[in-house]
């Protein structure tokens, strides 16, 4: 199974970063066989591609051979492997196909020197399918060349050991063939991507690395159904149930990456409307929020949080303020000191925004105990509960920190705005009574690195 592409637009720094980074290229790679072609691919394709074509041509002058298949055996195999190459499944943020269940026994029906220009055909009648069917922009039908490099290094490894029927003794050989595929695989991708998108080769290698147990799966059954198709072409019709089971695990795959990226999407989306709500009812309320998820964020990718948690801190720092809309915005702005009644009702604010988002459910539900918890103090004295240390959610107290400094450094009504070192001497300062002290470093050194834009 071939690694079909990955597609890297720039480093995405942080777990949060990168897993909105694979939503993306996983959305990009899908829409990129319908955009047109830059000059980049057009690069790429008479490099990679036309030193295929060359090594192809070298491939054929360099092995003859004595076997004389059938055309009907050539178009069957063509067919079917075109069929194959179109069957996707998603690893990562690329694809693979199972191709390894007809390429293995290619290498023993055909004249070994002439395998990859006929991959390169069958590739070639895929690519004209996609056209034909609107998957595949024709502009784009060149690019095909370039993915049947993986089809040299086996070639070389058998060619170097002397064309020959499948034998078990030779099964090093057979290892060292399929190494072969995985480093030419590698270079090839490496140099088309390169080309193209600048992605670095560490990245296709991280990615191969996803995607290669699964040729190593597949490789030993390819090479099982080489046995017989060696005297008998026709019995590659054994290879056509599992082919057919990986379609439908490949179509059950997509549906599912689908249903996440649009469950994520919606996610996001409600959270960010909901922001908005916030901002319309009082625009320092709703704009502080977004200051505050930047630094948020910031923070729980210095602790090293995981993907989900970080989540989590994104969705909590963004409405950790959205039970305010309950709250008269004569309240909330007002610019003379609050009366006990009037900072009892700002205080509810937390509880309120829980209540509401647990009406939401799902995702934004389950942040709702973390809002409630976003005014705790360390030392026990926050509210509405009286937590303190870790009984505080940690997203809450990172957020909890991260709100106050925004605050601190941001212009009200009823006060002016501190300097960034005042409000740091103050956040450092009460480290280890209102906020937890693992976090205010955490803070203090994405502050000093410079590394978050204030949204105001």
């Amino acid at each position: 199974m071939e690694t079909v592409e990955i597609r890297v637009r720039a480093r995405a720094p942080g777990a949060l970063a990168r897993a909105r980074f694979e939503e993306s290229v996983i959305e990009e790679t899908r829409a990129r066989p319908l955009e047109r072609l830059t000059n980049r691919d057009r690069v790429a394709f008479v490099v990679v591609g036309g030193s295929f074509v060359v090594a192809a041509l070298l491939l054929v002058a360099w092995l003859p051979s004595a076997r004389t298949p059938a055309w009907w055996e050539l178009a069957f195999f063509v067919g079917l492997y075109a069929f194959a190459s179109r069957l996707e499944y998603e690893v990562g943020i690329g694809s693979v196909v199972p191709t390894q269940l007809i390429f293995t026994p290619m290498l023993f029906v055909f004249p070994l020197g002439q395998v990859p220009l006929i991959v390169l055909g069958a590739l070639v009648v895929a690519s004209l399918v996609d056209i034909a069917t609107g998957r595949l922009k024709p502009e784009r039908f060149g690019l095909t060349a370039m993915d049947a490099w993986h089809t040299v290094g086996p070639v070389v490894v058998l060619g170097l050991a002397g064309e020959r029927p499948p034998r078990l003794a030779d099964a090093p050989i057979y290892v060292l063939a399929l190494l072969a595929q995985f480093a030419v695989e590698l270079a090839s991708f490496s140099a088309r991507d390169w080309i193209t998108r600048r992605v670095k080769p560490k990245t296709q290698l991280r990615e191969m690395l996803r995607s290669a147990p699964i040729d190593l799966a597949l490789a030993p059954l390819g090479l099982a159904v080489a046995f017989p198709v060696a005297t008998q072409p026709l019995a590659i019709v054994l290879v056509l149930p599992l082919t057919w089971l990986l379609r439908l695990l490949a179509s059950e795959r997509r549906s599912r990456i689908d249903s996440a990226l649009e469950l994520s999407e919606a996610y996001r989306g409600t959270a960010f409307l909901l922001g908005d709500v916030v901002e319309a009812d009082d625009a320092y309320t709703g704009m502080h929020s977004r200051d505050v998820v930047k630094l948020s964020i910031a923070v729980a990718e210095q602790l090293g949080l995981s993907a989900a948690e970080i989540r989590d801190t994104e969705l909590t720092a963004l409405l950790h303020d959205i039970g305010k809309i309950r709250v008269p915005a004569e309240i909330i702005n007002k610019p003379d000191d609050l009366t006990v009644s009037e900072r009892e009702l700002i205080d509810t604010h937390t509880i309120e925004g829980e209540r509401m988002l647990l009406q939401v459910g799902g995702l934004l539900g389950s942040v709702g105990h973390l809002v409630r918890s976003c005014h705790e103090r360390w030392d026990g004295g926050g509210y509405p509960d009286g937590l303190a240390a870790d009984a505080i959610p940690l997203v809450a107290r990172i957020v909890s920190c991260c709100d106050a400094f925004s605050a601190m450094t941001t212009l009200r009504p009823y006060r002016q705005a501190m300097s960034q070192q005042a409000a740091v001497d103050e956040v450092r300062a009460h480290a280890g009574s209102q906020f937890d002290p693992q976090i205010t470093e955490a803070l203090l050194a994405v502050v000093e690195q410079g590394t978050v834009t204030r949204a105001l």
